[in-house]
């Protein structure tokens, strides 16, 4: 398969308080909404984070990776993919300096964890296809948590809508896959909480912690700092 294809895919720090942004915070099991901010920190770095076999878009041989914790139930998450994750790919994705790898913490319920096993079918069997149906899912997003769209069903609906997508071939790979997808997604939670992270969305970029849907300038400048 083409890893250089854009949607096969998948110089100063940024000063925290100087955007404030959403994110849904993870406290146990009860997730809460507030603000968080940036984390410059030596002990938080790309090169510790384990993000082999996760959907990414962008390069594989990209000079910056960008490791990407979301919740497909997260109305911060939806904000960041709707708004200024198309801002990134223009700028840093589609010019090759930039793999985006989409990784998993699941926390807000069945929905959650449903949406997630779902993602590692469709990048698994419609790599080339996966950008377009993380899109789809995140317009679909209503409430946050098991409370609409979100669901199996729902989601073969949706998948059915999708170009190049067979809707049951996906669902009936998640039914045998659903272990070992499941075991991905644990990996991809205990790499965040290795970290440090608490919310969603999160990212690291470089040696840098971004907790919350800050505007496109933030990871602008944490990108561009990146050397």
């Amino acid at each position: 398969m083409d890893t250089n294809n854009k949607y096969f895919l998948p110089a100063a720090v940024v000063v925290a308080g100087l955007f404030i942004a959403g994110a849904v915070i993870w406290s146990g099991s009860h997730p809460t909404t507030g603000t968080t901010g940036t984390n410059p920190t030596p002990s938080v770095n790309i090169k510790n984070v384990k993000t082999d076999g996760d959907p990414f878009i962008g390069q594989a041989s990209a000079p910056v990776t960008i490791a990407f914790w979301s919740d497909f139930q997260c109305p911060y998450c939806k904000q960041f993919e709707l708004t200024t994750l198309p801002q990134i790919i223009k700028n840093y994705v589609d010019t090759g300096k930039v793999k985006l790898v989409m990784m998993d913490f699941t926390f807000l319920g069945n929905d959650s964890v449903t949406a997630a096993l779902y993602s590692r079918s469709v990048w698994k069997l419609y790599p080339a296809q996966y950008f377009a149906w993380r899109t789809a899912m995140y317009t679909a997003q209503d409430q946050e948590g098991d409370k609409g769209f979100g669901n199996a069903v729902s989601i073969d609906k949706l998948d059915a809508t999708i170009p190049g997508l067979d809707a049951a071939k996906i669902a009936a790979d998640v039914t045998a896959n659903t272990a070992t997808y499941q075991a991905e997604a644990d990996a991809d939670k205990a790499e965040a909480q290795k970290a440090g992270v608490n919310a969603t969305p999160s990212f690291i970029i470089g040696t840098q912690l971004i907790q919350g849907a800050y505007p496109y300038a933030a990871f602008q400048a944490a990108i561009d700092a990146v050397k």
